[in-house]
């Protein structure tokens, strides 16, 4: 089976442009392909795992990946599933991301001479001239075209600027210019990236004259149809600062049943005979599953050291062995404690664990929450300062624990 088929065999392709040409390329190690990524925070996260996971697989049957640091599209915007206009990012706020963006990506692939190789589009994007870029990019675009692309729908019911009408050429342009500069001869990205990469494709082959390739990859959806990968604190972070490891192992610890094999075959490099024998285990095997996903996830992410710590923390807790040192904590300020201590519900919401006091109340009244073990109903529960000094213990629901602290 060539890398190809196996893609096909985890459900990891959406889209392509000339499947026969594909096939051929990737499966004989003759891709030079690049996949974006606009440095919108300081971390990686979820949403781009797949894409992260798709250039190590690539990678490991023997095609170059060019990793393309969005410091020039990040001073736009991508306006794909957008209802309303990013933030505008400081140029030193860009450069910051782009760097923690490598660092984290070289996690994943392997970097140096005759490997993968990271660009940065400010280097090409910021030095063109408006007028020239009209002239030779502007006639191959057309606008009506343009409007009808899934990445402008959204924000075409609010209003689209100006501004983030023109990422479509912007992203366009990277992939000429990685062609003519580069040898790139291929873009992957997810499936919401379809427009933009014909795009670029179209590009190539109206200036060049050159075959260039695309193809997206399936977005990472839970069994209703919706993105996987927030939670309650937001995006589930691949940065241990953001996000720890025991976190990001408890996601997928945690995730439906309907979701595991999706997430087994898409996600983890496990052989696909064994994902396929896993199919056939009788249902109590369901955690054993999840057990096996979120091992192999943190591992990956993380190192297979934190993986260990984080599977063993998870086994501490639901045994009811007691906790440890690696749970997820919040530490407090003195001044963020009352000599009368802090209501509980407050405390939840300090912690991440809700969103606000009324999800908090609801929870409690619902019997969700407990304190070190003992289960609290009431709403007007209060935390003393002694109790999380020695380190307070709160459950929310059976599977997520949290540690709250008092600092000095």
């Amino acid at each position: 089976m060539g890398i190809y088929e196996e893609l096909q065999a985890r459900g990891l392709i959406a889209q392509v442009t000339d499947e026969k040409e594909i096939r051929e390329l990737i499966n004989g190690g003759g891709a030079r392909f690049y996949i974006g990524f606009d440095p919108t925070a300081d971390s990686l996260h979820v949403g781009h795992f797949m894409a992260l996971c798709l250039m190590k697989r690539l990678q490991m049957a023997g095609n170059k990946p060019v990793v393309l640091l969005g410091g020039g599209t990040g001073y736009i915007g991508d306006p794909t599933g957008r209802t309303d206009m990013r933030a505008m990012m400081t140029p030193e706020t860009i450069e910051h991301n782009c760097e923690c963006f490598k660092k984290q990506i070289s996690r994943f692939i392997e970097f140096g001479e005759d490997k993968a190789i990271a660009v940065n589009n400010a280097d090409w994007l910021l030095k063109l001239n408006y007028v020239e870029l009209l002239r030779e990019v502007g006639p191959h675009f057309s606008v009506n075209n343009m409007l009808r692309a899934e990445c402008y729908k959204q924000r075409m019911e609010r209003g689209l600027s100006f501004l983030e009408f023109n990422y479509m050429i912007m992203q366009s342009y990277d992939f000429l210019y990685l062609h003519e500069h580069y040898g790139v001869n291929m873009q992957f990205g997810g499936d919401d990236q379809w427009s933009n990469m014909l795009g670029g494709t179209e590009l190539i082959r109206r200036k060049l004259g050159h075959d260039a390739f695309a193809m997206t990859i399936t977005l990472l959806l839970n069994s209703e149809g919706k993105k996987m990968g927030k939670t309650q604190k937001g995006a589930l972070w691949l940065d241990p600062e953001k996000t720890s490891p025991f976190e990001f192992y408890q996601y997928w610890r945690n995730i439906d049943d309907a979701d595991v094999m999706n997430c087994l075959r898409m996600l983890t490099f496990l052989p696909l005979e064994e994902i396929e024998e896993m199919e056939h285990w009788d249902g109590s095997r369901i955690n054993e599953k999840k057990q096996i996903l979120a091992w192999q996830l943190t591992a990956l992410v993380h190192g297979e050291a934190e993986a260990d710590k984080a599977r063993d923390v998870s086994a501490s807790l639901f045994s009811g062995a007691g906790h440890d040192e690696n749970m997820p904590s919040t530490t407090l300020s003195a001044d963020e404690v009352p000599e009368g201590g802090i209501e509980l519900l407050s405390l939840m919401v300090r912690c991440g664990l809700t969103a606000s006091r009324s999800e908090a109340r609801r929870l409690v009244q619902q019997g969700g929450v407990a304190l070190n073990g003992e289960k609290v109903t009431d709403i007007a529960a209060v935390c003393q300062a002694d109790q999380l000094r020695e380190g307070l213990v709160i459950r929310k629901g059976k599977k997520i624990f949290h540690k709250a602290l008092l600092g000095e």
